[in-house]
């Protein structure tokens, strides 16, 4: 199935989720609302022709050029079908939160604790939505373009115990 076969199935069934779409280096990107991301995707992984069983990222983007709004991605690949598809799906930063995939690629579980450790996006009904890089008493998100530059906290607040750094 070619990249226009797989944009006119999904804006079919989904006409009033699409925000947008295009192709980039063969790539098919929509850009979908928010309120639509679970139904989209248990679609396209349960459709036949469509089979996307794998999601190989999903991550955040701050988009500060498009005025406060954060991008959740998600990267899906059909291994039996051999075709992928990139989802966006714009969120405001001021209310950052979107439901969980979880249910439908259970990978998603790690991507999204990630995305919410790194940009403080909050996953509804996530099954385990804590922190995964950073440790516990962290505080911030590191890939904010509003984090500050030297991004460096008091060494108790970032758990780092070093020698090197306990008899300074």
């Amino acid at each position: 199935m070619d990249n226009e076969a797989i944009a006119t199935l999904i804006k079919t069934n989904f006409p009033d989720a699409i925000i947008g779409s295009g192709v980039f280096r063969n790539e098919l990107t929509i850009i979908i609302k928010k309120e639509f991301i679970t139904d989209i995707a248990k679609f396209l992984k349960e459709h036949q022709e469509l089979d996307f069983n794998f999601l190989s990222d999903l991550c955040g983007v701050d988009r500060v050029e498009m005025d406060g709004v954060f991008e959740v991605v998600y990267h899906l690949y059909s291994i039996y079908k051999n075709h992928r598809l990139r989802l966006k799906v714009p969120i405001p930063s001021n209310e950052p939160h979107i439901s969980t995939v979880t249910g439908v690629w259970k990978t998603a579980n790690w991507h999204e604790r990630e995305a919410y450790d790194m940009f403080g996006i909050k996953f509804n009904n996530h099954p385990d939505l804590r922190k995964i890089l950073m440790p516990d008493d962290f505080e911030g998100h590191p890939l904010r373009k509003s984090y500050p530059i030297d991004g460096r906290q008091p060494v108790t607040l970032r758990g780092i115990y070093r020698k090197d750094v306990d008899e300074a």
